[in-house]
């Protein structure tokens, strides 16, 4: 099943059904007026949802309308948890590299995590605002998780079963601001602005058998005003699964339903700064700061600057039937309109 959150009915949205292939959507305010309302109830409101989202593949929904993107919140306007892994240590690895530093063993047996704003997140088709270019503006492709009700100290077996949704992520950063924030040793707050997450969130049954072993095994395909940037594969060198990203969470708390985990920029280990992009045969990125980690660790310095304004991001999955699974985060960096 496939679900998304239009524009309409206030701050939190109004519930859309969406087809598999993305063309049309349903609002279904008889079942639920929100997506976080499904969330609460989801073991008796999803079923309500699914014949729904049958008649809107069979082009038989009566009330089926074309279905936008541009006039999607993310499917979750706002939730009471937002939490952020790194789940891939190659691009671990490469920071700390670039800085002749070593990855500390306890980083491949305890996830890396930080707990983001959750209050606003982005669009899927809305502007990355930012007062200021010098600030160091980047990307980071990613997968996210939205999970039920967690309990506290839940096993990775529990907290796979707790999984109701995956969708996209573009985790903005501010990679200026980064090195004195965690200088401070209280990790990141102004460095991380709000984030942005696909037009849909899907369930794992629609992956197929790309979902498996919690983890999503297939191509994440970003792109930097309109030309391929990466193509890294999400199920590759994922260290952690998401099972064990959420119980990582639930050590020593309990998660609410709606709760956001995501992976952490997608990456996956490759040869040399020649062999790494696309055009050389590599996967690419899924961030510009890993790229300018092999420009640095090769040259001495980084070649490539970071975004700036009027520069364009995309970010999409395609299913092994070639159909995207959760639609294109694509977005333009502005200044923003104080």
């Amino acid at each position: 099943m496939k679900l998304a959150t239009l524009k309409t009915g206030g701050r939190d949205g109004t519930l859309a059904v969406v087809s598999r292939d993305l063309t049309l959507c349903q609002p279904v305010p008889g079942i639920a007026a929100t997506l976080q309302a499904v969330l609460d109830d989801w073991e008796h409101l999803a079923p309500r949802l699914n014949p729904v989202y049958a008649a809107l593949n069979t082009a038989s929904a009566g009330d089926a309308r074309r279905f936008d993107p541009r006039q999607c919140h993310s499917p979750l306007p706002r939730a009471y948890q937002w939490a952020d892994g790194s789940a891939y240590l190659n691009h671990v690895e490469l920071v700390r590299r670039a800085r002749n530093s070593e990855v500390p063993k306890s980083f491949w047996s305890d996830p890396l995590m930080y707990q983001g704003g959750s209050d606003s997140f982005i669009g899927p088709r809305d502007p990355i605002y930012v007062l200021s270019e010098e600030w160091g503006i980047d990307l980071e492709a990613e997968v996210a998780v939205i999970t039920g009700d967690v309990p506290m100290g839940a096993s990775a077996g529990q907290c796979e079963n707790a999984i109701r949704l995956l969708m996209l992520v573009n985790d903005v950063s501010l990679r200026h601001l980064i090195p004195a924030e965690l200088a401070k040793g209280f990790g990141f707050f102004q460095s991380k602005p709000a984030t942005a997450f696909s037009p849909v969130a899907v369930t794992p049954d629609e992956l197929g058998d790309a979902w498996r072993d919690a983890k999503v095994h297939l191509p994440l395909l970003v792109e930097l005003n309109g030309k391929p940037f990466g193509k890294p594969d999400a199920g590759v060198d994922m260290a952690f699964s998401f099972a064990q990203l959420v119980a990582h969470v639930a050590k020593t708390r309990e998660l609410e339903a709606g709760s956001i985990i995501g992976s952490g920029t997608v990456s996956n280990k490759q040869g040399s700064l020649h062999g790494s992009s696309i055009a050389n045969g590599g996967v690419g990125y899924a961030c510009l700061a890993e790229l300018r980690m092999y420009e640095t660790i090769e040259t001495g310095q980084p070649q490539t600057g970071f975004l700036h304004f009027g520069d364009t991001v995309s970010i999409e999955m395609m299913g092994r039937d070639g159909v995207s699974v959760f639609g294109a985060i694509e977005q333009r960096v502005a200044r923003y309109p104080s």
